[in-house]
């Protein structure tokens, strides 16, 4: 699986951001809690994971980069 996956997952939520270099999506309030059970559905689907509830904190959604290594994580 791919970065590329998880960056058009996104896209799709917020086609206006440049999820490639925005470090602070939680922070900034890009992401709101809608748009972070829409992402946990989406990459459960798509790479086949269990994002559970302890792994919902901001540091894990504050990027596409900290979500990707979540998901490299759980498919280890």
């Amino acid at each position: 699986m791919t970065m590329e996956i998880l960056l058009e997952i996104l896209k799709g939520l917020h086609p206006d951001i440049d999820f490639t270099t925005h470090v602070t999506l939680i922070d900034d309030s890009v992401l709101d809690s809608f748009d972070i059970i829409t992402i946990i559905a989406e990459v459960n689907d798509k790479f086949d994971v269990t994002i559970t509830a302890d792994e919902i904190i901001p540091e894990n959604f504050n990027s596409a980069e900290t979500l990707f290594q979540l998901i490299e994580r759980l498919i280890d």
